[in-house]
């Protein structure tokens, strides 16, 4: 695997030796946990989705302004917290964590195939990593 330095790094000579060396490369490349790496990585803010109130409603703010809403117009910004499945399908993939975790169908479809390949290798480690990751994907935040 092939990853470009990132910007403002030290070269690679002042890096650690070795395996460690190859291990920050493959974090710095993938992101934190196996993300993507982007800006998002870690941060905690929650998204905000434009809203739009029916027609003919009339809102009265606290210091008495009222606002007539035609349907057109945004009304509000409702943040909506994201579930953490990198862009894929939710309920798919807690059905593959479900029916077929043991095999690690779940960490292949979620972009993470060394764990994948690891869980089909031990059948889910011997079950415990399968129930893991089942709880884990399905509390996730709605």
């Amino acid at each position: 695997m092939v990853a470009a330095w990132p910007a403002g790094r030290a070269s690679l000579a002042v890096g650690p030796p070795g395996l460690l060396r190859t291990l920050w490369l493959v974090t710095v490349a993938a992101g934190h946990w196996g993300a993507a790496a982007s800006g998002a990585v870690g941060s905690e803010e929650t998204p905000k989705f434009p809203c739009f109130p029916a027609p003919n409603i009339i809102c009265k703010d606290f210091s008495g302004n009222e606002t007539h809403f035609t349907g057109n117009e945004v009304g509000f910004l409702k943040p909506i917290a994201c579930r953490n499945v990198n862009g894929y399908s939710y309920k798919v993939a807690v059905a593959l964590s479900l029916f077929l975790g043991w095999l690690g169908a779940d960490r292949f479809y979620l972009g993470y195939p060394a764990l994948g390949l690891l869980k089909f290798c031990t059948v889910g480690f011997c079950g415990i990593g399968s129930l893991i990751d089942f709880i884990l994907i399905s509390m996730q935040v709605s």
